[in-house]
């Protein structure tokens, strides 16, 4: 890319941040801008239920980067800048300055989108009452929990069973509330198998939470604030309620523009990151992903893949060319006492894509069974049994889980078969594993399915 050319981004975050700053290191002379429509441009939202419970007591732990910090590095950042157009004939984007209430275009030579996700709301009646929250972005957080101390609620409900939901459920038990889970589905992370998905209902019930399955949100009902939610089973008092079944990618410019989606209804990118449009990419929340086992576009919005997706989408921006290889779905999430892992496929997940899965599911400890404060593993290996790879991994204990995913998902990486795995040089030490690591164990178990 040839020197004083302009590359704009469009939001900031995880992605977007990370694309312009290795976009200005890459090629120090580009001009780089980046326009963002909040006020905060680079923070860790996946921390914000442990500021709410105040484990972080500080909000400013959170971020990462202020605009002041991105400038001193060369980068033009723009907050309360809200892109309004994409002109991809005249290479323009049309901006609303929020603070200073003028319209203006800004030309560019290459163009990254990562305008996130948004938080799914349901269009229930009530849904704006005062005391209805969802938990998104650092100022949802920060009012979340101003309004906590504010007028501290005896009730909440979450609306949704997932990660976001059950971290909440932690966060609101911390502060000694009485909380309530309403779920659609008939279990909690509808991403693990059955008998891993117990495994968490016991957790979270034990620890004092009222778990509703099977059961929908109607509305919301209060007189000037929320009193109560109305499900499909009945009704639960609430002083507060939290949203939390999901989010979308956030493609209103995209589809404007005439930008294709793929996965998920996302943005359509190519391994650089590359949009149907010469120049512009997309990366993060907004974007879809190639998955490492079946092959498919995908829409799995994490933090981790925002920040890889916005590097390769930097990169390529700035006229270095890198590739991101994909996704495995790999995540973990703290449960209470638990650590809850799961990467690749499940046995459902694989059985809808038409193969025929085999898995075992063992239980076990997380280092040697005599060392002090051993603990129970809980580990499901998924096998394709035409091929012998593993196709995916489960894990659940109070420790050892949230590492040992990540072994599994460079095995996912790599294609290996179980019969690979079993192979793996595993490291011993009894405060650790047993001289047979847990993970170990399942793939020899796994091994002799034929």
């Amino acid at each position: 890319m040839a020197n004083n050319q302009r590359l704009v981004v469009i939001g900031a975050v995880a992605a977007g941040t990370t694309a312009a700053a290795k976009a200005k290191r890459t090629n120090p002379d580009l001009e780089v801008v980046l326009l963002e429509r909040d006020a905060h441009i680079s923070y860790g939202a996946c921390g914000l239920p442990y500021f709410i419970s105040g484990v972080i007591a500080n909000v400013d732990a959170l971020i990462a980067w202020t605009p002041a910090q991105f400038r001193e590095q060369g980068v033009d950042i723009r907050v309360r800048n809200e892109v309004l157009a994409i002109d991809t004939a005249n290479r323009k984007v049309h901006v609303a300055d929020l603070d200073g209430a003028r319209d203006y275009s800004l030309q560019y030579d290459s163009l990254v989108i990562a305008t996130g996700a948004m938080p799914f709301t349901p269009a229930v009646p009530g849904r704006e009452l005062p005391g209805v929250y969802s938990l998104r972005t650092l100022t949802d957080g920060v009012t979340l929990r101003d309004d906590l101390r504010a007028k501290p609620p005896r009730s909440v409900v979450i609306v949704g069973g997932g990660s976001i939901g059950l971290e909440m459920a932690e966060a609101f038990r911390a502060l000694d509330l009485q909380v309530t889970i309403v779920e659609m589905a008939p279990q909690l992370l509808v991403y693990l198998d059955d008998e891993m998905s117990q495994l968490v209902r016991e957790e979270v019930e034990r620890n004092g939470v009222q778990v509703r399955l099977n059961d929908g949100l109607v509305r919301f009902e209060g007189e000037g604030r929320l009193q109560k939610v109305i499900t499909q089973q009945g009704e639960v008092a609430a002083d507060l309620a939290l949203v939390a079944i999901g989010v979308r990618p956030n493609v209103r410019l995209a589809e404007q523009t005439g930008i294709h989606l793929g996965g998920g209804k996302a943005i359509a990118v190519d391994s650089q990151m590359r949009t149907n449009f010469e120049g512009v990419f997309a990366a993060g929340d907004c974007a879809d992903a190639l998955h490492q086992v079946t092959g498919e576009r995908v829409y799995i919005p994490l933090g981790s893949t925002a920040n890889k997706q916005g590097r390769v989408a930097g990169s390529n921006a700035a006229g270095m060319a890198c590739t991101f290889e994909g996704v495995a779905g790999t995540a973990v999430v703290k449960v209470f006492g638990l650590e809850v892992a799961r990467t690749g496929l499940t046995v459902r997940e694989a059985k809808a894509k038409g193969i025929d899965a085999q898995s075992t599911l063992i239980h076990t400890n997380d280092c040697a069974r005599y060392y002090p404060g051993a603990t129970e593993l809980h580990i499901q290996l998924v096998l394709d049994p035409a091929s012998r790879r593993l196709v995916g991994a489960q894990l659940i204990g109070a420790k050892g889980a949230a590492k040992r995913v990540d072994v599994l998902a460079a095995a996912l990486y790599g294609k290996m078969t179980v019969d690979d795995l079993i192979h793996v040089d595993y490291s011993y030490a009894p405060p650790y594993a047993g001289a047979l690591d847990a993970t170990l164990i399942a793939a020899n178990v796994l091994s002799r399915c034929r």
